[in-house]
């Protein structure tokens, strides 16, 4: 089965997460069972762990303090 790549609305580059540490995100990939699109990105501190989690939750919004904030902030296309 053959399907066309979905587009998304989020680019590469680093994002700074709603508590403070930075992330790169490499790419948005696509789940082989469910279809449902992953972020893949990687950590900006200790061990660098790489980490994937569905793109509607990377885009979301969290309420801190009162305010509303994306859980990621895109920061820059570089480090």
């Amino acid at each position: 089965m053959t399907t066309a790549i979905k587009p998304h609305p989020l680019k590469s580059g680093i994002y700074q997460h709603y508590k403070g540490p930075k992330y790169k995100v490499e790419y948005v990939a696509t789940h082989s069972e469910t279809e449902e699109q992953l972020v893949i990105y990687q950590a900006l501190y200790g061990e660098f762990s790489m980490w994937a989690r569905p793109l509607s939750m990377f885009l979301e919004t969290v309420e801190i303090d009162g305010k509303t904030v994306p859980r990621f902030a895109y920061l820059s296309d570089t480090e």
